[in-house]
């Protein structure tokens, strides 16, 4: 499972019930790296996507459950639920860094100093100016 990630800089997700996540630009990052795959995520998230699965640019897959479903290669966007649990079953993080600090009552629970980073790119976003994209392996 290759899990990706939204964070703010101090790891959070969300922040008074609200997701870090929504930028189109990332949006369309993400559907392109998952294109030809299917993209797993809960319920609550399947909204971010509907204009690119509309398009066919990306199909995506909501389950409650969708971590526990999701399969070896496949992509999980996560935004509202923790990853420690299935740390192991994780091949890949993908992480979207947001160059802000916001309130966050959603964190990542992952150690990423734990993974190898193998790569990072910056490019503008649509809302924020400034967003670093880093891939992790174990």
């Amino acid at each position: 499972m290759i899990a990706i990630v939204c964070l703010e800089e101090r790891k959070g997700m969300q922040f008074g019930g609200r997701r870090v996540s929504r930028d189109r630009v990332v949006t369309e990052k993400i559907c392109e790296l998952c294109e030809g795959k299917t993209l797993w995520m809960d319920p609550a998230s399947e909204k971010l996507f509907a204009e690119q699965e509309e398009s066919g640019n990306v199909t995506i897959q909501a389950a409650e459950d969708f971590l526990k479903q999701a399969g070896e290669g496949e992509y999980c966007f996560v935004e509202n639920t923790g990853l420690q649990a299935v740390e192991e079953k994780m091949e890949q993080i993908v992480v979207f860094w947001w160059n802000r600090h916001y309130p966050s009552d959603r964190k990542l629970d992952l150690e990423l100093s734990k993974w190898n980073k193998v790569s990072e790119e910056e490019f503008a976003g649509y809302s924020h100016e400034k967003i670093t994209k880093e891939v992790y392996e174990k």
